[in-house]
């Protein structure tokens, strides 16, 4: 019989967090979840029990607000087993389009608030000698599609930052694990959560045809995010669990394709790579 586990979400009121947060309440586990607003979380969760369901309105961008979340967390459940940082958006297109405000705003979320929300929480996990991170990033951390140099980068970001972590708090019992997936059928393209940068350039035509496609995809996304949840639901209670998860089969395809030209070159050029080391005698 599976053990009920407490859940720490962010950025719960729409997406895979929402998908995430119902599954989680029809299998009795009990969640604390964050959002920019709190009436939305409601309304997108509906009617739960009060002592399975913890509503908590955070800025993701206030370590004190995150803090006192957390604090809140354990006064209500007494653990945390189990953390999603979830919450993200990004302005999507060509890098001189992207103002620089626009790419503090989305490492501010996408990065530092993972970095901070984390750190809230590891002490909780290291004290209780258990847990488990699941960081989710991108298909596009890893494989690069034109348009999305910012968003890319702050999953990138992501992924770098899990694959270390998950190497620093092994010997606590902690599992870190890295969902990078490609198109799922939520609101993530027309919910508020992407922005695109139309160019004003000349040019630019790969970015501008890729942004096209993608719109023209809103509500035909080929991922079910159900069948993901509970993916992630499982995983969440695998004993050894993946550190990085790849989900959709266009994520597969896409890993798969980089995984192969990245061999390939680093094998290319391997007499290049050794050869700057100091020769033996």
């Amino acid at each position: 019989m599976e053990i009920t586990k407490v859940w720490f979400i962010t950025g719960a009121s729409q997406g895979l967090g929402l998908f995430l947060v119902k599954k989680l309440l029809d299998r009795g586990d009990k969640i604390a979840a964050t959002s920019r607003n709190i009436q939305a979380l409601q309304a997108s969760v509906g009617e739960t029990k009060s002592d399975q369901f913890l509503a908590l309105t955070v800025n993701l961008n206030d370590g004190d607000s995150i803090k006192k979340s957390v604090q809140e967390t354990i006064a209500a459940f007494g653990r945390i087993d189990v953390l999603v940082n979830n919450a993200g958006y990004g302005p999507a297109g060509a890098a001189e389009d992207i103002s620089e405000a626009d790419i503090r705003n989305i490492f501010e979320v996408n990065v530092l608030a993972v970095f901070n929300v984390t750190k809230s929480i590891l002490p909780v996990m290291r004290n209780q000698g258990s847990g488990h991170i699941i960081n989710m990033s991108s298909i596009l951390a890893f494989s690069a599609a034109p348009g999305w140099s910012a968003y890319s980068a702050t999953k990138a970001a992501v992924s770098a930052f899990s694959e270390v972590l998950a190497l620093d708090v092994e010997e606590f019992g902690i599992k870190v694990t890295i969902v990078e997936p490609s198109g799922f059928r939520t609101n993530f393209l027309s919910g508020g959560s992407l922005v695109f940068r139309e160019s004003k350039i000349d040019g630019y035509k790969a970015v501008k045809e890729t942004h096209q496609r993608y719109l023209l995809t809103d509500g035909k996304q080929a991922g079910d995010p159900g069948r993901a949840t509970d993916i992630i639901i499982a995983t969440a209670n695998e004993e050894k669990p993946p550190l990085h998860l790849f989900l959709g089969k266009n994520a597969y395809d896409r890993a798969s394709i980089k995984l192969q030209l990245m061999t390939k070159e680093v094998e290319a050029l391997k007499s290049i790579s050794v050869s700057v080391d100091f020769q033996e005698q």
